[in-house]
């Protein structure tokens, strides 16, 4: 695991680069995410061929479409693009992921995807942080058509996939947290895995700038420093 050196005087952090992990067994279940994740599982035995997933940032939607994406082959675009797309050569593939629904995107494009899809019998993912009803559609048809999709949602998670959670960013990172922090920070952070992710990088830096090990009070002057807004 990685050593934190000079540690007489504070000094700018040099943050190393990390990569997620995002194969299907990097991806940690909980009651939370059980239906999605399930979903995901099923294909191709889905019980629609257009699925929406909706789910809060950092909620581990991107962890789910690359899981899909690895199994289905699935080309990937986003929604803010499809205007600009050839839709069918999308549908071609056999499998789609159109991400970030809630962004925007051109609704005539998004329609005749989901038809060339469902007429080359293939399947079509659209990820979003929220559902249909409030990305203030237009086209009534289109409306239909994503009525008709199976929706799965990805709901904030519980303390014992938190802990996990907070595991996992720790560990990308090649840092070995101790148990007691982790505990500390459960209790005490917003339950969100946005906030975990934030949490673990402001925790990240600070440790690097102090020189030293991450601590119960170096993650107490984090929280305090998060809750007043900085």
């Amino acid at each position: 695991m990685r050593e934190i050196k000079d540690a007489q005087a504070e000094q700018l952090p040099l943050v190393l680069p990390h990569e997620a992990a995002f194969g299907r067994d990097d991806f940690l279940p909980g009651a939370s995410n059980r239906a999605a994740l399930g979903l995901i599982d099923d294909w191709p035995r889905w019980p629609s061929p257009v699925a929406l997933l909706a789910g809060p940032v950092g909620s581990g939607k991107t962890h789910l479409v690359h899981v899909w994406q690895e199994a289905s082959g699935a080309a990937m675009i986003a929604a803010r693009d499809l205007g600009s797309a050839d839709i069918d050569a999308l549908a071609a593939s056999g499998a789609v992921v159109v991400e970030d629904a809630h962004a925007g995107f051109d609704e005539t494009a998004l329609f005749h995807l989901v038809n060339a899809v469902r007429n080359a019998g293939g399947y079509l993912l659209v990820t979003a942080r929220s559902w249909p009803q409030s990305w203030g559609l237009t086209l009534p048809d289109l409306a239909s058509r994503l009525r008709a999709a199976t929706p799965v949602e990805i709901l904030e998670p519980d303390d014992d996939l938190l802990r996990r959670v907070l595991v996992k960013l720790f560990a990308d990172r090649q840092i070995d947290i101790d148990a007691t922090v982790v505990e500390f920070l459960v209790v005490r952070m917003e339950r969100s895995v946005a906030a975990a992710q934030d949490i673990v990088d402001r925790l990240d830096r600070a440790s690097l700038s102090a020189g030293r090990r991450i601590t119960r009070p170096l993650a107490g002057r984090v929280l305090e420093t998060m809750s007043a807004g900085n």
